[in-house]
């Protein structure tokens, strides 16, 4: 006798809510912080990638922005991912993306930066002021930055990124329109240990909008550290990754000529 197909009452389970990711950067579209964090998001399951960041290295110039809104152009990432390139700031790739190309991301990444951007340098970094331009908008973003050293290695970075992501997937895709302008913006820094020893683990700490030396922000990272400081710059120098939120104030109002 023929047999006759079975159907299960139970369920398939439902997979993850598909999630829109925007990503830019301020060191440029073809920086391969930015191509690192791509392929790291776009491997994971029901996840669109939009790329829209600057054409050229725009680091250093904050939340500024062009009028009128810069001119874009077909390009790609460091390993051939389609991307769209903006003649702008980062914050300019931001606008672009929602008022030109009309993306409606769940969220952003900006980054990955090559170099960090912690404590009082946040207001001068391009990567945060294209994270607070979309936070202005109603829309969850996340600023990334690597550690200065002579060489990068993105890996610890973009495992970093991803879980931030998938550990907030729940309420990035809930599918709500932006209900205003939001009031902060995730930070995170990740040492860079390429000469030697493992990033010591991750640090959710107050950012400090101070420091008696501007320049202990700017410092190299020990990963070999054994000091346990409970404040972000000491923290991040000693080989820790750091997680702030920090304000959308600063400069992302401020405009430039084109």
């Amino acid at each position: 006798m023929p047999r006759v197909a079975t159907i299960s009452s139970e369920a398939a389970p439902a997979g993850p809510a598909p999630l829109d990711i925007l990503v830019t950067n301020d060191d440029g579209v073809g920086a391969p912080g930015i191509d690192a964090v791509v392929r790291g998001l776009r491997a994971l399951p029901g996840v669109t990638v939009t790329v829209v960041a600057p054409a050229t290295n725009q680091s250093g110039t904050g939340g500024r922005t062009s009028q009128p809104t810069p001119t874009h152009r077909d390009a790609t990432t460091a390993s051939g991912i389609a991307a769209t390139a903006v003649d702008g700031f980062p914050a300019d790739s931001v606008i672009v993306a929602l008022d030109v190309l009309h993306a409606t991301p769940d969220v952003v990444v900006s980054g990955i930066n090559q170099g960090q951007n912690l404590g009082p340098v946040v207001d001068l970094s391009g990567t945060v002021g294209a994270a607070r331009a979309a936070a202005s908008r109603g829309i969850p973003a996340i600023a990334s930055s690597f550690g200065f050293a002579d060489s990068f290695d993105y890996g610890p970075g973009v495992t970093l990124v991803v879980d931030w992501i998938t550990r907030h997937r729940a309420e990035l895709a809930d599918g709500a329109p932006p209900a205003g302008p939001r009031g902060s913006v995730a930070n995170l820094n990740i040492p860079n240990c390429a000469v030697g020893g493992e990033v010591r683990g991750l640090r959710e700490l107050q950012t400090q909008p101070s420091l008696p030396d501007m320049a202990a922000a700017l410092a190299r990272q020990d990963c070999e550290s054994t000091a346990e400081p409970a404040e972000e710059v000491a923290a991040f120098t000693a080989g820790f990754a750091t997680l702030t939120e920090i304000p959308v104030e600063g400069r992302v109002a401020e405009t430039s000529p084109s």
